[in-house]
């Protein structure tokens, strides 16, 4: 059986080049100065009433960019071969073997207008690297387009064309209120075939495929390629979602579709209209999901929160916040995980203040945190500081042979001289240590929210665990530099 994957849905020469074969959406539209009707939640014997108040708003997007001529100069035909005539000829017509003059390359797509004064909103991957930009409308009118940002995160992009008339343009829903089992409708170009509407129902909610913000719909609405970047609408004719991959094991629509979330949508559209990119906010810690293992081994009744695993320099650190807090409250919201989290701290202000509840040693703390913003500090990466280490020993705790850090080791690892921790020499297979992948070339930093330095340090906290009546051990280990929290089995 073949595996299926991600693919997207325009098709054009430079697909093949893409890393993600995004699958995308129909688009439909809404008349200006006419009133959407309401329809019925309930199975509907037609959707034409719909289709017909919301396609003027659809937009097929055609891109076009200028490629470099590949370096080699055709098809290598064998001597001999009963197509060598024919290549040669081909050859002789486009410039010979030698050519390398650029060549433009074009791409499909499809998209909806949002505001009367022409917003037209659609997915990144259909006009990335794109120099020309072309909208057609559902009346057959073309008007070029220029790009006002993009958003990679959400594969948002926004575009804008100037119109000697209002356009009529769709209205967002609210994608939290759709439910599984709820009525959908497409809009879009599948195939480079022109408008075209097809319907399902949303599947599943809240599903994530490879970006930070996912928050993707489920659809079985047919969508292929072509269709990327269209919207899904509801039975009322407002977007929920923008329609952006498919699952396949053939390229096309099988009943498995993505559209991003209306709700996350609104949000990078009115920033990329506001100020042409993004702006969200930023915290500077990592963070894993509290595991009930994890609750378990740090005195936590429920498995809800984020626990911090490391704190570069940035606002979280210069707010006094450490690794092995759980942060329970951000802003004045409960936070239920990582996930939850991440969103929380991109859409609140950047440059103002949020207290930030965390548990540290049993006890609640409200730190106060003036949040940074993202875009500016992803590019910045700050080692962690470390202390001397010890000399060198081994020993057998909880399934693995541990090895003071020692410079030597630290050089074989890629890591500072500085750095501290015990490593992982060996790994016992039939272990607990083993199945929660622990593995060869671990360094362990912390165990029981202390830091560990010494053979002695981890055996002293496994002691004080056990007597603390604890089932498991919080260990931070760190691979390649990157932390992570584990609760190993004390008995």
């Amino acid at each position: 059986m073949r595996s299926a994957t991600l693919t997207a849905p325009y098709s054009a020469p430079r697909i093949a080049a893409a890393r993600l074969t995004l699958a995308v959406g129909l688009g439909m539209a809404l008349a200006l100065s006419q009133v959407t009707p309401s329809f019925s939640q309930g199975a509907s014997e037609s959707f034409a009433d719909l289709a017909e108040q919301i396609s003027p708003s659809v937009v097929n997007i055609t891109t076009s960019a200028l490629v470099a001529a590949p370096s080699q100069g055709g098809p290598i035909v064998p001597e001999g071969s009963p197509f060598e005539e024919f290549f040669r000829e081909f050859q002789d017509r486009n410039g010979g073997p030698g050519e390398s003059e650029p060549r433009r390359s074009e791409a499909l797509g499809s998209g909806f207008v949002i505001s009367a004064d022409g917003y037209i909103v659609t997915n990144n991957h259909v006009i990335e690297g794109a120099d020309q930009i072309s909208i057609e409308f559902f009346s057959g009118q073309r008007l070029d387009a220029k790009l006002v940002g993009t958003d990679t995160k959400t594969d948002i992009a926004l575009l804008k064309v100037e119109s000697p008339e209002p356009l009529p343009f769709v209205r967002f829903g609210d994608s939290d209120a759709m439910r599984v089992g709820d009525w959908v409708v497409a809009m879009g170009n599948p195939l480079g075939q022109g408008f075209s509407v097809s319907a399902g129902i949303v599947s599943a909610r809240g599903r994530e495929l490879q970006g930070t913000y996912d928050d993707f719909i489920q659809t079985d609405a047919a969508i292929n390629k072509g269709n990327s970047g269209g919207p899904l609408f509801n039975m009322q004719g407002e977007v929920v979602g923008v329609n952006t991959a498919i699952l396949s094991p053939t390229g096309g629509s099988i009943g498995i579709g993505f559209s991003m979330a209306s709700n996350v949508v609104t949000k990078v559209v009115s920033q990329l209209q506001e100020f042409g990119e993004t702006r969200r906010g930023w915290l500077g810690v990592r963070i894993q999901d509290v595991t009930p293992d994890v609750a378990e081994a740090i005195g936590l009744t429920d498995a809800k929160g984020a626990l911090i695993t490391d704190v570069p320099e940035g606002p979280a650190r210069d707010a006094g916040i450490l690794a092995g807090d759980v942060i329970q409250s951000f802003d004045g919201n409960p936070v239920d995980d990582t996930r939850d989290l991440v969103n929380r701290v991109a859409d609140a202000p950047i440059g103002e203040a949020v207290d930030v509840v965390v548990l540290r040693d049993g006890k609640e703390q409200t730190l106060q945190v003036t949040l940074g913003r993202r875009e500016d500090a992803e590019a910045e990466s700050t080692p962690v500081a470390a202390a001397p280490s010890p000399e060198a020993a081994e020993a057998d705790v909880l399934g693995m042979t541990l090895t003071p850090m020692t410079p030597e080791l630290a050089s074989e690892l890629g890591l500072d001289a500085s750095a501290t921790g015990l490593v992982v020499s060996n790994v016992d297979e039939a272990t607990e240590a083993y199945a929660k992948g622990l593995r060869e070339g671990d360094v362990i930093t912390e165990a029981g929210q202390q830091k560990v330095v010494r053979l002695r340090d981890i055996e002293d906290r496994v002691t004080e665990a056990k007597d603390a009546g604890r089932k498991s051990l919080l260990l931070l280990v760190r691979r390649a530099g990157d932390p992570r929290f584990v609760a190993l089995s004390l008995e």
